[in-house]
């Protein structure tokens, strides 16, 4: 579509010396992906979902979904469009079919953060629930999206990034030719209220070490700790669905929330059981959950992090406040990018869906 070719580029971001990332363990994953990549396009081999890509991706071709909003309860249609290196991840909110607003996925445009991560623009246009769909796009390691959407919420799914992932298994991860960027940790950042803490580490990679914390003993204390890749994400972490507890749910409709959830979207706790026919998909489901929650929240730094996430009792709030501090001071970052690299087949490659480069 024409308004897509000229949509505007990403905001400029303030500029800071480029250091190539030579003799880190990043490089070295970095030149051992390129290998793996190209050895396996040559001999039909599958990649692996530890492959690590030194460029910059987006869809192979655009794809559409339909949901429902799980807070306003209203039905969203969501196309993802493909879109060209350094363009980000930009929301393209629409009304009867013609773009009124495009908003960068960065922390500097969130506007609310209860009970989900809401980001909008200066005219007051906002888009809610957008953390799901971004912790599929960082997970896969996906850089430049265009996000189509006629509603003020991302649609809820099945409360976790499985659909997003499925849709974009459908069409494929294209590899483009310009060098990934990584906004790399330089010090440690840490933000506490209320008992609940979050920090941010140097480290050559992304790891996340999540702890939760909550009476009741069917959740109780639940921690887990993941050096980040595709395949972890999408083993580990893409199917674990939002929770909540039926004591709230009165309080919740009366303040105009949650009138979307329901038990095909949300596990719901209640008189000390999860209700949910199907039980949980995973052991610890709940703190999974909580870990996606902070890879599509940590995704609104802009651009992948080099660095260690660690929480505990942490939500969107807290995700947003440690980004926030981290940005506040320009020693605290640098924007790195990883060493150019010769494609191996022309400046695109096709990087199978899932097994897609990334840094975390």
């Amino acid at each position: 579509m024409r308004w897509i070719k000229t949509a505007n580029k990403a905001a400029s971001h303030k500029r800071h010396e480029r250091e190539q990332l030579e003799g880190s363990g990043v490089v070295d994953r970095i030149n051992a992906g390129e290998q793996r990549s190209t050895n396996g396009m040559r001999d039909g081999a599958k990649m692996s979902n530890r492959f690590i890509g030194a460029r910059q991706t987006t869809l192979a071709r655009e794809v559409h979904l339909t949901g429902t909003g799980v807070h306003s309860g209203a039905p969203v249609s969501l196309v993802l469009h493909p879109a060209e290196a350094n363009t980000g991840l930009r929301f393209l909110v629409t009304k009867r079919g013609r773009v009124v607003a495009e908003i960068p996925a960065n922390v500097a445009h969130v506007k609310n953060l209860t009970l989900c991560t809401v980001i909008g623009d200066e005219t007051g246009i906002t888009v809610g629930t957008v953390e799901h769909l971004l912790a599929a796009l960082r997970g896969l390691s996906i850089d430049n999206l265009y996000i189509e959407i006629d509603s003020k919420e991302v649609p809820i799914m099945d409360g976790s990034s499985a659909a997003f992932v499925e849709a974009i298994d459908r069409v494929g991860i294209r590899e483009l030719s310009e060098p990934r960027k990584f906004i790399k940790v330089l010090k440690t950042v840490r933000v506490e209220e209320n008992g609940c803490w979050g920090e941010l580490a140097p480290h050559t990679g992304f790891s996340l070490d999540v702890e939760i914390d909550f009476e009741t003993p069917l959740i109780g204390r639940q921690r887990l700790n993941y050096e980040m890749s595709p395949g972890v994400f999408r083993h580990e972490l893409s199917r674990a669905r939002t929770f909540g507890f039926m004591s709230d749910v009165e309080k919740l409709w009366k303040a105009g929330l949650a009138l979307g959830a329901d038990l095909s979207n949300t596990v719901a706790i209640g008189e000390g059981k999860v209700m949910n026919r199907e039980g949980l998909r995973y052991p610890q489901e709940f703190v999974r959950h909580k870990m996606l929650d902070a890879v599509g929240d940590l995704s609104l730094a802009g651009a992948p992090l080099l660095g260690a996430y660690r929480s505990y009792k942490g939500g969107h709030r807290l995700n947003a406040m440690v980004l926030q501090e981290l940005f506040s001071d320009s020693a605290n970052w640098s924007l790195v990018q990883a060493p150019r690299t010769r494609p191996a087949r022309g400046s695109v490659t096709r990087v199978p869906a899932g097994l897609a480069a990334v840094a975390e």
